[in-house]
């Protein structure tokens, strides 16, 4: 953010209590910020599951060792981390700020506008959420036009309608309105799917400063990101989820225990509903796209049985790009390989249907086959 010439306050990363304490002193305030580093939004409200709470702190600079050792390598738990939260690796030890106001801003995508829409509120520091739900009309819209960019009557809308005070002053509007279009430039030039700066914070000088943010990228963007997404965590993500992206399969793990594989996402939302609709509850949502191999296929079962809650398994194939008798294939490797012990419902349809259900029925395994969706689900909240 700073690159993109975002004011932001000064923070220094650290991974260990000594690098705490030596920031903190390199600072040299009596007071300083230390907010733990993890991939999830709420962070000041959260737990940690050592009984500390809050995942942002401003104290004093002689208990930084303190907060530091409870809070390096514990587990934050969140609005938005899930029930079992995200590790703290890292730190950041920033500078106290003495600001006069806080609000809201971001940047998203918006599937009516097909742009770009910054959301912004005058009452910021809090949780967005709430406030749409308690006080909506505190929340302005702005639609911006991606070919066109953001214009000085954007600008001009959210500046009034967040109440920066710039009074008369036109070098301090003009330096706020710098302030948006620096932000709405990261935005576009960095491939982003969102950027969230909460609170957007006024200082005694009039100056807007991007106080604490999140930013999500679009992770199709990836080839022409590479210097951001050198950066990325894999501690902070689901194992199984960054599994799945090294075989370029499309996993998100959900609660349930009837594992989904399936060719499309459309396909996949419609098992998922089905399994639900049966009595059933899936485990996951698994899109092996149109062209996956034996390899992959493999990879998928491996992946979804990684969960230990799963207890069968339903494989919904309608061949288009995909054969299904590449799939019964990478079925069969995968049983034989990874000596499944739980049920496997298969559905097959579509291109090389015949020979995908051949190659299933001479197998010698003990799969289930299923004539149609509505029967695969009914068979796999059976199966166990």
């Amino acid at each position: 953010m700073k690159a993109a010439g975002v004011n932001v306050p000064y923070g220094i990363p650290v991974s260990s209590v000594e690098e705490a304490i030596d920031a903190a002193n390199s600072i040299g305030d009596d007071e300083i910020v230390i907010k733990s580093q993890i991939l999830a939004g709420g962070r000041g409200l959260g737990t940690f599951t050592n009984g500390l709470q809050g995942g942002v702190h401003i104290i004093p600079t002689t208990k930084v060792e303190e907060y530091a050792t409870k809070m390096l390598g514990g587990t934050l738990v969140t609005k938005q981390s899930g029930p079992n939260g995200k590790p703290v690796n890292t730190l950041l030890i920033a500078k106290k700020m003495s600001l006069v106001k806080e609000f809201y801003f971001s940047i998203v995508m918006d599937r009516i506008s097909q742009g770009a829409l910054i959301i912004a509120s005058a009452e910021g520091g809090t949780s967005i959420e709430d406030l749409a739900t308690s006080n909506p009309e505190k929340i302005i819209k702005v639609p911006i036009d991606l070919d066109e960019g953001i214009q000085s009557s954007d600008i001009d809308t959210i500046l009034n309608g967040l109440g920066v005070n710039t009074g008369d002053d036109k070098a301090a509007a003009a330096a706020a309105g710098e302030q948006i279009k620096a932000l709405y430039k990261l935005f576009v030039d960095n491939d982003c799917t969102m950027v969230e700066v909460n609170p957007l914070a006024e200082d005694i000088d009039g100056n807007l400063i991007a106080a604490d943010a999140k930013i999500g990228f679009d992770d199709n963007a990836s080839f022409r990101q590479k210097n951001i997404f050198a950066m990325r965590d894999m501690t902070q993500e689901d194992s199984r989820e960054v599994a799945a992206s090294q075989w370029d399969l499309n996993y998100i793990g959900l609660d349930g225990n009837i594992g989904c594989m399936v060719n499309g996402a459309g396909l996949a939302m419609a098992t998922m509903d089905i399994i639900s609709m049966k009595g059933g509850s899936p485990a996951n949502f698994l899109d092996v796209g149109g062209s996956a191999t034996t390899e992959q296929i493999t990879a998928a079962f491996d992946i979804i049985t990684a969960d230990p809650h799963v207890k069968a398994i339903l494989v919904n194939i309608f061949g288009g790009i995909m054969r299904c008798d590449v799939i019964a294939q990478g079925i069969i490797e995968a049983c034989k390989t990874l000596e499944l012990k739980i049920p496997v419902v298969v559905r097959l349809e579509g291109t090389n249907v015949e020979q995908g259900k051949k190659l299933l029925n001479e197998s010698g395994l003990q799969l289930i086959s299923a004539d149609d969706l509505d029967d695969a689900a009914e068979k796999a909240v059976a199966a166990f």
